[in-house]
Formats: C-alpha cells, sequence, structure tokens
C-alpha cells in the first residue's frame, strides 16, 4: 500500500469513466479528516442499489448502524442497500460489513478497508463501527440519485483525538421543539460529535417537568413579554413560552443514545433562577415577588441558600433530573451568581455563620456560601452516582476534587483546574461562543450578542495549552461550542449561527494537530456544504466571502491589504469608494496604501458578485507613527499592540475584531513621537460602549506636549459625563481642541470609568474601556 496525502485523494479515481453520468465518484476528503488514509492501485468498489449491509447477528446495536447507513445511502442515491445479519465466519460478497474488532486502541476508533469486492468497516465498538459510517457517508456525492458511487481502494485507520467533543444549546431564553431538537442532535451525529450539552433553565424561561414542583413549568416557563432588540425599554408585550416533558426529554435521549451522543442536562445553580423565583417565591432570599424574566443579563436575585427548603428543592429537582438523564454527568452551571442578597439576607449569613465560612484576602464570606451550594449539590450527586460539571466560576471556592470544569472565560481557568487536579473541557469565548458574530461586516447579520468568531479562529483553538504538562494535559477531556439564544428567535437563525462553525470545531475536537490545515479544510468544508443544502439547512456562507487583511507596515507608513478566496476567484479593487467591477484594478498582489483611501473590493465569479469589503483608511498627524503605552491593554485585548491606535483605521461596533484595544484597571495614557516639531490644534479619538458587557467609555480627555519627552505640559484637558444608561451600546466619539500649539511629543491621556453604575449587575466592579485611534491634527 502506498501512503497518499489527503491533497492528491481527489484525483485518486482518474481510472473511472468520468464522462459515464450513471457512476460518481467518492473521495475521502471529509470532515473531521481521517487521522490515516492509505490508497492502493486497485479498482474502486462499486456502491449500488444490488449491495448488501451486513452486520454480525445477535448485536442489536450494530443492525441499527446498518439501517442507519442504508438511511444515508439512500439519502444521497435514492436507493437504499438491504441490510442482513450473518453468522460468525459467513462470508459475503459485494457487500458493506460492519464488524467488532478488539486490536483497535481506541474504543471510538475504526478501520475501513476497501476492496473491489467489497467494504469493511470495523470498530473496538459500535461507536466505533458508527463513526466509521459518517467517514463512508461523508465519502459519498452528497446527490448521486440513482447512481453507482466508486469508492476508492484502500484503508482507513482512525481515532479521535479527545473522548469529549460537545455542542450546546440554550433553550432556556427561546425555546426550540422537540423535532428541531432531534435534527440538531443529527448534526452532532454529522460531524463525529458524542456530547450533547442540553441548557434547560434561564431566568427567562424554566424548560423541563419537575413533577414534585408542577409551577416551574407552569409559571416559570411562561414570560409575559420580551424585550426589543438590546435590552431597550421597549417590549414586545406577547406572551413566550414552552417546555419538554419528561417523556419528551426520554425521547430526545433515547434518539440521541441511539446516535452515540450523550445529552448532558444543565441546571443553572444559584443564580439564572429567576424563573424559578417566580414560580416558588419563597426559594428567595426577599421572598419576591418575581417575575419571569423578559430581559437578558446578570440579575441580583438568586436562590437564598441560607433557606433550608431551596437545598431540599434543588435536591429534589436533581432527583427527576437524573431519572430522565442517565449521562454519567450533569452540569449544575455556577457562573454569574451575584452576591448582594446574600450580604443582606439574615437566613444566609446565619448559614455562613453555622458553616463557619470565612472571607480571605481572595474571597468574601458571600463566595464561600456559593462553594458551600455547590459542594452539597455535588455530593448529592456524588451519592446517586453522578458527577458534576460546573462553568469556571466554581474555582473560586472549594470544590470537590472530581467536579469537571468547562473553562468559558478564556483558558485561563481550565488551565488552573487541570493544573489542581480537576477534568476540563475547553470552551473559550474567544473561540467557541457560536451567539458571537461570525463575520467583522454586521450591517447585514441578524442581530446578535455582539463579539467577533469567525470560522478561522474556531479552527485554530488548541484545546490543551502548551504551559501544561503531560500529565495535567491528560485533565483536558475537549471542546465544545456554545450557542446562547438571547437573540436567536427560530431554527432556521440556530442553524446559520451553527454551520459551518461546527465543521471547524468538528476537526478540532478529532483531528490531530499537527494534520490540520485551514486552507485544505476550506476546500473539504465545500463538500460538506453540499450535505447542508441538500438536507435544508440554513447555512452561512461567508467562507466564500473575500478575506481582507489590513496589516500596518510603520517602516513604510502603510497599510499593507492582502485579500484572497477560497477559490482563488478574481478580486477586483477601488481606493476612491465607488464599487469595484471587472473595469476596475485586478488584485495580484497586496496593496500599499500610504495617504487616505476609500478601499472597496469585491469578487466576482460567475454566478456573480460577493458582498463589498470597504475600510476608510484615513492618515493624520499621528498616523504610523511611534507610540508607547504607559498602561497596558488586558492580556486578552492587546490584539496588534499599541500601534493599532494610530493605523488609519476606525473599528466598527464591534469590540472583538482586533481593531479596538480592551484595558482594564487604569487610564489610557499614550505618548506619540511625531518625528518631528509640528503645529497640532485638535486630538480626537473613540471608544466602544457595551454596558451588557461591563464596557464603559471615557470620563476624560487630558492633551499634553513635549520637545524632550521628558517635560511635558498639559495643553488642554476636557471632562465626560460617566455613563449612567445600564443599557448603552453605541461607538462614542470624543474630541478636543484648543489653540494652535507646536510640539514633537504628545501625550494623551484617556480616562477610564472608575466602576459600573448603580443599577448595573456588575454595579461598583471595574468596567473595561475599549479604545481604538487617537487623531492628531
Amino acid at each position: 500500500m502506498r501512503k497518499l496525502n489527503h491533497a492528491l485523494l481527489a484525483g485518486a479515481l482518474a481510472l473511472a469513466c468520468a464522462s459515464c453520468t450513471a457512476e460518481k465518484e467518492a473521495n475521502y476528503q471529509v470532515i473531521p479528516l481521517p487521522q490515516e488514509v492509505s490508497l492502493t492501485q486497485e479498482n474502486p468498489f462499486k456502491l449500488n442499489e444490488n449491495v448488501l449491509i451486513a452486520y454480525p447477528e445477535n448485536n442489536a446495536l450494530l443492525q441499527r448502524n446498518a439501517e442507519f447507513l442504508s438511511e444515508y445511502i439512500q439519502q444521497a442515491t435514492n436507493y437504499a442497500p438491504k441490510t442482513k445479519a450473518i453468522a460468525a465466519g459467513e462470508q459475503v460478497k459485494n457487500a458493506i460489513v460492519l464488524g467488532l474488532d478488539p486490536s483497535i486502541a481506541n474504543k471510538e476508533g475504526y478501520v475501513l478497508t476497501t476492496t473491489p469486492e467489497g467494504i469493511n468497516i470495523n470498530g473496538q465498538t459500535e461507536n466505533g463501527v458508527f463513526y466509521g459510517i459518517q467517514t463512508l457517508r461523508k465519502s459519498i456525492p452528497a446527490e448521486a440519485k440513482e447512481a453507482t458511487i466508486l469508492i476508492p481502494a484502500g484503508e482507513i485507520k482512525d481515532e479521535p483525538r479527545f473522548s469529549y467533543r460537545g455542542m450546546h444549546l440554550d433553550v432556556g431564553r427561546h425555546f426550540f421543539p422537540k423535532e428541531f431538537m432531534k435534527k440538531y442532535i443529527d448534526l452532532l451525529a454529522l460531524h463525529n460529535m458524542n456530547t450533547f450539552h442540553w441548557h434547560l433553565t434561564d431566568d427567562q424561561g424554566w424548560r423541563i417537568e419537575i413533577k414534585k414542583y408542577p409551577k416551574l413549568t407552569e409559571i416559570g416557563s411562561q414570560r409575559s413579554r420580551t424585550v426589543i432588540g438590546r435590552n431597550t425599554q421597549e417590549y414586545d408585550n406577547t406572551p413566550y413560552g414552552g417546555f419538554f416533558t419528561q417523556e419528551e426529554a426520554k425521547e430526545i435521549v433515547k434518539y440521541a443514545q441511539e446516535r452515540y451522543i450523550t445529552v448532558i442536562p444543565e441546571v443553572d445553580l444559584p443564580g439564572h433562577m429567576l424563573a424559578a423565583l417566580a414560580a416558588y417565591p419563597e426559594m428567595g432570599c426577599t421572598g419576591g415577588p418575581y417575575e419571569v424574566c423578559p430581559r437578558w443579563g446578570i440579575f441580583e436575585d438568586v436562590l437564598c441558600i441560607g433557606n433550608d427548603q431551596t437545598m431540599q428543592f434543588l435536591e429534589d429537582v436533581m432527583n427527576e433530573i437524573i431519572e430522565i438523564f442517565p449521562s454519567k454527568y450533569v452540569h449544575i452551571g455556577g457562573d454569574e451568581a451575584p452576591r448582594t442578597r446574600w450580604e443582606k439576607c439574615p437566613k444566609c449569613q446565619a448559614r455562613i455563620k453555622t458553616e463557619g465560612l470565612k472571607a480571605d484576602k481572595n474571597h468574601t464570606a458571600e463566595d464561600r456560601l456559593q462553594s458551600y451550594c455547590m459542594t452539597r449539590i455535588e455530593e448529592f450527586l456524588n451519592s446517586k452516582g453522578r458527577q458534576i460539571i460546573g462553568w469556571d466560576e466554581i474555582l473560586e471556592g472549594d470544590v470537590a476534587p472530581n467536579a469537571t470544569v468547562m473553562s468559558w472565560r478564556g483558558m485561563e481557568g481550565g488551565i488552573k483546574a487541570a493544573q489542581l487536579g480537576h477534568d476540563v473541557i475547553m470552551t473559550p469565548t474567544s473561540f467557541c461562543y457560536f451567539d458571537y458574530y461570525q463575520t467583522a461586516d454586521t450591517k447585514d447579520e441578524p442581530l446578535g450578542i455582539g463579539g467577533y468568531v469567525p470560522i478561522e479562529k474556531v479552527y485554530s483553538l488548541e484545546p490543551v495549552p502548551a504551559v501544561l504538562t503531560e500529565e495535567q494535559s491528560k485533565h483536558i477531556l475537549g471542546a465544545q461550542a456554545n450557542l446562547w439564544t438571547e437573540y436567536i428567535h427560530s431554527s432556521e437563525h440556530v442553524e446559520y449561527m451553527v454551520l459551518p462553525r461546527m465543521a471547524a470545531l468538528a476537526e478540532v475536537q478529532w483531528t490531530q494537530p499537527e494534520k490540520k490545515d485551514f486552507k485544505d479544510f476550506t476546500k473539504r468544508l465545500a463538500r460538506l456544504m453540499k450535505f447542508y443544502q441538500r438536507d435544508g439547512f440554513n447555512y452561512a456562507k461567508h467562507v466564500f466571502d473575500l478575506k481582507v487583511d489590513f496589516t500596518p507596515d510603520v517602516t513604510k507608513k502603510a497599510v499593507v491589504v492582502t485579500l484572497s478566496t477560497i477559490d482563488d476567484a478574481p478580486i477586483y479593487y477601488t481606493l476612491d469608494g465607488t464599487e469595484p467591477t471587472t473595469a476596475s484594478l485586478k488584485y495580484t498582489e497586496p496593496v500599499s496604501i500610504t495617504e487616505t483611501a476609500d478601499f472597496q473590493a469585491v469578487v466576482i465569479r460567475p454566478e456573480g458578485k460577493s458582498k463589498v469589503v470597504n475600510k476608510k483608511i484615513s492618515f493624520n498627524k499621528a498616523t504610523y507613527c511611534p507610540i508607547e503605552l504607559t498602561f497596558q491593554p488586558s492580556e486578552k485585548y492587546k490584539f496588534g499592540g499599541a500601534i493599532t491606535l494610530v493605523d488609519g483605521m476606525k473599528g466598527n461596533d464591534s469590540y472583538a475584531t482586533g481593531a479596538w484595544l480592551g484595558f482594564v484597571g487604569g487610564d489610557v495614557e499614550a505618548i506619540i513621537d511625531l518625528g518631528q516639531e509640528s503645529e497640532i490644534k485638535q486630538v480626537a479619538t473613540n471608544a466602544i460602549v457595551d454596558m451588557s458587557a461591563w464596557i464603559m467609555g471615557s470620563t476624560g480627555l487630558v492633551v499634553s506636549i513635549s520637545d524632550d519627552n521628558k517635560e511635558f505640559r498639559e495643553v488642554a484637558a476636557k471632562d465626560i459625563p460617566a455613563e449612567t444608561n445600564i443599557d448603552k451600546k453605541g461607538v462614542e466619539n470624543y474630541e478636543i481642541t484648543f489653540d494652535p500649539v507646536k510640539a514633537r511629543y504628545v501625550k494623551v491621556v484617556i480616562k477610564r470609568s472608575p466602576a459600573l453604575p448603580k443599577g448595573h449587575a456588575g454595579e461598583g466592579k471595574a468596567a473595561y474601556m475599549f479604545i481604538d485611534e487617537i487623531e492628531v491634527d
């Protein structure tokens, strides 16, 4: 056998009759990419309606696998091969034979062997065989009606990199029916995923029937209205609700199990519980009244941990949850639980005293109260043979070593957890939050929560941080993407947000990192998208958009524009703001821009034009001048560094695109070297305000000048009122004008807002400040 890299696989069947419309070629350029593919020079196997799918007799799981494979083939070809049980040692020809092979090392691994006479798919377990079936399924063209499929002769040896390969869906904010839940699970199966994290409860709705507490669904599943837009003061005044009965949930769990997918339920506690409190107000610190929340965010009212009735309630709920969901894990949340009610609640303070919960330099007594709650529920679930998963906030206290940590606030929580001996699932916002926009150009996108996670960013995730030792790395179980649904109202919108980013995540979860290559992935993605199209999924097509990189060249004082497409289609551009046509400049190499320009570019394919990319580039006296920051941006939001503030390009209304620098805990102080003495009379800058993301603007500007970068003289100062609107979102522009002065060095201080305002969920805590483009004229 000879080894072929996957770039050559498409040509491996040149011997087949390409002109014969009754035959179509399969190839193994699938997602996720198999670990090892070896092809031979033999003739391909011919898959047609006469082929049999065989499985060992008395193996119900492999029988079901065979039926799945027959169904998958029918979806592509219109014919469904017959399935047949065979006795041990029985030989069948012109067949796809499913079997078990204990010599395969990984329990989800498989070996797929193809000869001219037939195909064998063997796994250590039935799970492994199922993943071999997925590879075969995706090797067949999505549309091959009545055709004979020529399947390359050779062998695939494959196994997943990670044992935990998850996707999440929030049904608390918006509800999705049983039929769509099954469709979502089918998508997980297509992408070789084995875990569905089902977020069932939140402030805006309780979605799972609990028979001992019927008001949870009678009251808690219905909100009277929903806020319009991003937490405006307007509401639709339309009742909204829905929930799953226990029988419906069990049906979904069974449907997932048949596809080797484990459903992990999440009941988020002790915060995000307003729906439960609306149903049972006695469980809260104040006694209410409460309502199922019509807004999005973090809210002060949480469960009263000092109330014995509350703790009994949680245990009762968990008793019914584990009857519905047989998974090893139960997710108990633990995120975003404000302590303000506990600080004033006599019952909670009594609990703190009784349990001897003490504050230290890192934690308040109320922090310890949250740990008490999480630990108590963990111990209860452990006594029932279950283990917990919690968001990384559960590290803020004393959590037993068998708790698994889901790291969402970056990778840091996961690193800390692994170092402490906890198992970890990586789901950092900057790579894995699929409710974030998937393009920086959001003007034509459906309303979203913000952020920016393009498919390239998802694909670049490395779940095992290099800082971990080999032993600590074993605690990284895998990765998961999350879809929160505050702004996602329909199943079509869910599909749009997860596809095709789910494909990028699948390759992160399955394929060894040294085999990953984004450009090759995009070529294979075009094949997978045909399956999305055939099956009626509403997938996003940004991957076909023009990719643009604007790179500062400080030496040349220029913006270098690099353009590309996944299919090398022709690109045209202009510099004067007019829309490009085939008569415009054709892109052949990176474009260097050294003066103010209104750049536009477009891809023109035979089927039409792509979305136009445009960027205004404005040069002023500070553009590409040396700049120093005395206070550095947050590590998470430093992006391209200080030069970003004088690169001539203003950021849009998304703080996560890399065009903004994010600061927390101090004022921004920038010193710009104009290179020579120049006359100046104005300084301007911009800040993003996004109160829901704890981002505030500036409260003042101070401009000072110097001839030697040592002694500075203040020439202007301006106070700006601190933002008090807790729902504010937008870009703020600040400028300060003064009598003309001459200077070489300009120091600009952009004062931060000292704390989040009264009424905000983070009231009194430090806010981020995101700044872009300091202009000097």
